[in-house]
C-alpha cells in the first residue's frame, strides 16, 4: 500500500501561510491527540520560525486521559507549550486564550512600555481534519468559519475576533509533499486526515488491524469476539466481517464493508481509547 496526496490547493496554502505569517505574532499548532508526531508536519517549521507556538492537543475525548498527559509532559520537556482540548467546553477555551497570552508576554510587554494595548494575533495550523475550524468557532463563540469531518474543508485564509486583544487567522489543513514515511501516512490516514476516495479500503483497514494487533491487541478482541489476534490482518478481517454482518449474497464475505466498519469504528473511538504514535524515548 503507497498512499500519496497533495492537492493543488496545498500548494498554494503553504505560499499563501509563508506570506500571511508576517501578519501575526505567534501560532496555534492543532494537533489529534489520536496520533500527535504523525500530525507534525516539518514544512511549518520554516514558516513559523522563531515565532511563540502553542501546541493544542485535540480530540482528546477519544484517548485515555492519563496519555494526553504523557504527551503534554513530552511537549513540556522539549520546550513547547502544550494544552488539551476535547469538546472545547468554556474550560477549554480559557485555557487557550489564556496561554496564548502567556507565549505573547515578550510582544504585550513591549507594546505595553509604549503605552499600546497590543491585539494579538496567531495563525491557526495543521494537517486535515484535526479540527482547527471548531476550536476557532469555539474560541470566537460561534459558527464563524466553515467546519466538516473530512479533510480540505477550509481552502483560504479566514481572519476571526476572539476578543478585543485577540485575533485568529484560520489556514487550510496542509499535508506533507511527500510521504516519505509510510507509516506516518497510515496513521493519518486512520485519523481522517487524508481523502479516503483515494485510499484502498481494505488495504488500510488491514494495515490498522496490524498495527492495533502490536499497540492495542485486547481492545480489538473485545470489540469483534475475537480469540487471537496472532492471525493475519486479513484473517482478522475476516472474523470482524463474520462478527458485523458484512456477507454478500452467496456467503462471501464483503471485505469492502468490514474494512469500513473498522476504520469507522476506530475513528469514532469504538474499538477503544487508542494512541497511534509512541512518546519518542530521549
Amino acid at each position: 500500500m503507497f498512499i500519496q496526496w497533495f492537492p493543488g490547493h496545498m500548494t498554494h496554502a503553504i505560499r499563501m501561510m509563508s506570506q500571511e505569517i508576517r501578519l501575526v505574532d505567534s501560532v496555534i499548532y492543532v494537533l489529534d491527540a489520536r496520533s500527535p508526531l504523525s500530525c507534525i508536519n516539518d514544512v511549518f517549521d520554516s514558516i513559523i520560525g522563531t515565532r511563540p507556538c502553542l501546541y493544542v492537543l485535540n480530540k482528546c475525548d477519544l484517548v485515555e486521559y492519563r496519555d494526553v498527559l504523557k504527551w503534554i509532559d513530552f511537549f513540556k520537556r522539549n520546550g513547547k507549550a502544550c494544552l488539551p482540548a476535547s469538546n472545547m467546553g468554556k474550560h477549554d477555551t480559557q485555557n487557550i486564550i489564556s496561554k496564548l497570552t502567556e507565549i505573547n508576554t515578550k510582544t504585550i510587554e513591549k507594546y505595553k512600555a509604549r503605552g499600546i494595548s497590543k491585539t494579538i494575533r496567531a495563525m491557526v495550523i495543521g494537517v486535515p481534519n484535526t479540527g482547527k475550524s471548531t476550536i476557532i468557532n469555539c474560541l470566537t463563540g460561534g459558527k464563524k468559519t466553515a467546519t466538516g469531518n473530512i479533510p480540505g474543508v477550509t481552502r483560504g485564509k479566514q481572519w476571526v475576533v476572539v476578543n478585543k486583544y485577540t485575533e485568529l487567522m484560520d489556514s487550510p489543513g496542509v499535508l506533507y509533499p511527500d510521504f516519505k514515511n509510510q507509516f506516518k501516512a497510515i496513521k493519518l490516514a486512520l485519523i481522517g486526515s487524508i481523502k479516503d476516495d483515494i485510499i484502498d479500503t481494505v488495504e488500510l483497514a488491514t494495515e490498522g488491524i496490524k498495527l492495533l494487533t502490536k499497540i492495542a491487541p485486547s481492545m480489538l478482541e473485545s470489540k469483534y469476539a475475537i480469540n487471537k489476534t496472532e492471525n493475519s490482518p486479513i484473517s482478522i478481517l475476516e472474523q470482524i466481517c463474520k462478527h458485523r454482518g458484512c456477507i454478500l449474497r452467496g456467503g462471501e464475505l464483503d471485505l469492502d464493508r468490514g474494512g469500513a466498519a473498522f476504520i469507522n469504528d476506530f475513528r469514532k473511538g469504538l474499538i477503544g481509547k487508542i494512541i497511534l504514535d509512541e512518546i519518542p524515548i530521549r
